[in-house]
C-alpha cells in the first residue's frame, strides 16, 4: 500500500508541478476542451500539449475521448483526496510547531516585561 501511494503521489505531484498542466486543469474545470483548443489557448504545439495531457491522464486528473479526428479532454476521476490528506498532515505539523514557537515568544516577552 505504501509503495502504491508513493507511486500515486509521485505521479500526481509531477503532474501538478508544471504551470501549464495546472492551467489546463483550471481550464477543464470550466469546460471540456479539445487538445487543439488547449494547444491554441496555451500557445503550444499540438505535440507539446499532447505530452502534457498524457502526464495528466497518467495521474488520473484528465480523461480523453477521441471522436473522429477530435480528442476531447475533461477532468478525470482523481479528486486528489489522498494528496490533500497528506498535505493536511504536514500543515498540522507546521501549525503545531508555530503554536509552540508562539508560546516561547510570549514567554520571553513576559519575562522581559517582568525584568524591566
Amino acid at each position: 500500500m505504501v509503495q502504491f501511494l508513493q507511486v500515486q503521489f509521485n505521479t500526481s505531484f509531477a503532474a501538478l508541478s508544471d504551470a501549464t498542466r495546472r492551467g489546463v486543469l483550471e481550464q477543464l474545470g470550466r469546460s471540456d476542451a479539445s487538445v487543439s483548443d488547449l494547444a491554441d489557448r496555451f500557445g503550444m504545439t499540438l505535440t507539446g500539449m499532447k505530452k502534457h495531457i498524457g502526464v495528466l491522464e497518467q495521474a488520473g486528473l484528465v480523461t480523453t475521448e477521441k471522436v473522429g479526428r477530435v480528442r476531447t479532454c475533461r477532468l478525470g476521476s482523481s479528486r486528489l483526496e489522498r494528496e490533500v490528506e497528506w498535505i493536511e498532515r504536514y500543515r498540522q505539523l507546521w501549525d503545531a510547531r508555530f503554536d509552540r514557537l508562539d508560546k516561547v515568544v510570549e514567554e520571553l516577552k513576559r519575562m522581559e516585561q517582568t525584568n524591566e
